[in-house]
């Protein structure tokens, strides 16, 4: 997981060269079979998350390390959780948004770090599916049905 200033996403893909695009991810031949083009979070859910963690006496997560494609400021978790089954635009680049990124124990697994499961509930992002391929770059506007902000994003 590196950060990027610039990545391309692909229509059917995701990002490119990213673990899932080549079908070299953990979840790759899950079943069923679940939209892993792009996962998204908010920085409002880090930031709350590795407070609670913090707070417990545990270590915090990085921004790799919740293994999330896009890292979103300027939106909280609640409205990201919103989009579910809604397109929306990073930068020129239109997705729709598939699902709620359910937490699970590999980060947690993958640090041996504790309770990743437990502090990103309902702060865990979502999936998206790319529909116009195109480049996002860190700054670029994020907008959306509800809301037009600015935000910066970490592209892995």
């Amino acid at each position: 997981m590196v950060a990027k200033e610039t990545v391309g996403l692909l229509v059917g893909m995701g990002v490119e060269g990213d673990r899932y695009a080549r079908a070299a991810g953990s979840f790759s031949s899950a079943l069923p079979q679940k939209v892993r083009e792009v996962s998204l979070i908010t920085r409002a859910g880090i930031d709350a998350a590795n407070r609670q963690l913090e707070a417990a006496g545990f270590e915090p997560y990085a921004d790799s390390e919740t293994r999330r494609n896009i890292v979103l400021e300027g939106l909280t978790s609640e409205t990201l959780n919103s989009l579910v089954g809604q397109s929306f635009y990073l930068g020129s680049v239109k997705l729709l948004a598939t699902e709620l990124c359910i937490p699970c124990e590999r980060p947690a697994k993958l640090t041996s770090k504790k309770h990743f499961l437990k502090a990103f509930e309902n702060r865990g992002g979502i999936r998206a599916s790319v529909v116009e391929s195109g480049n996002v770059r860190v700054g670029d506007l994020f907008t959306c049905a509800h809301e037009s902000s600015r935000f910066n994003s970490k592209v892995r």
